[in-house]
């Protein structure tokens, strides 16, 4: 950070003089390095030179310290379009922190009573960034996603019975005819679900630090 009078001088060459160009400004107030270039840039900008020919100026003086040539760009655009201040804009009305020990509770209480909320929804209903939620729940709340998957393996009480059933017909059939397995060419079990199963994304929960 710079505090004073600071010199701005950018040094350029046009193609219809051969005479090189100093333009300098003098600003008696506090000023970064960033804000220093786009005073540059601005000052490019009113003797019209193009975006292309303001960046090879700004990077000789400023070296390493230099806005990047999209930042440059977007910059002289904006100059272009009547923009005055070098000043980055004001932030919106949004508190300089999210994390209050209020948000904090409102979230853990919304997990506790819903493990398969989405961070997205909390942002909403809170009205605080997504990554502002995502850093309270693994950083504050230590909580963690544990995605679970359908197994077809790992039957129901349901389905054990349903099965169990299956066989049973299929004895009494055999039972009732002798040439029952005669008539069998290939046999195979596929079993559909009624409803559409969770997928792993939605069916993944919030859990503490220490659960399995």
């Amino acid at each position: 950070m710079q505090i004073g009078i600071s010199v701005v001088a950018v040094v350029v060459k046009t193609e219809c003089l051969p005479l090189t160009v100093v333009v300098t400004q003098c600003q008696c107030c506090e000023m970064d390095v960033k804000e220093e270039q786009r005073v540059a840039i601005k000052l490019c900008c009113k003797v019209d030179f193009l975006s292309t020919k303001t960046v090879e100026p700004i990077q000789k003086a400023y070296g390493d310290a230099a806005l990047s040539r999209t930042t440059i760009f977007g910059w002289h655009k904006r100059f272009r379009e009547g923009r005055g201040s070098v000043k980055d804009d004001k932030l919106s009305g949004r508190p300089t922190t999210s994390r209050t020990d209020d948000n904090i509770a409102t979230i853990d209480k919304m997990v506790k009573e819903g493990r398969n909320v989405m961070s997205w929804l909390i942002a909403d209903t809170v009205s605080i960034p997504q990554t502002v939620v995502l850093w309270i729940l693994r950083k504050d709340l230590k909580k963690r996603k544990l995605c679970s998957r359908c197994v077809p393996q790992a039957l129901t009480r349901d389905q054990m019975d349903e099965r169990v059933a299956a066989c049973q017909d299929l004895l009494n059939m055999i039972n009732g005819d002798k040439n029952f397995l005669d008539k069998v060419i290939a046999g195979d079990e596929s079993w559909c679900f009624a409803y559409d199963p969770e997928t792993k994304h939605q069916s993944s929960e919030w859990v503490g630090e220490h659960s399995p």
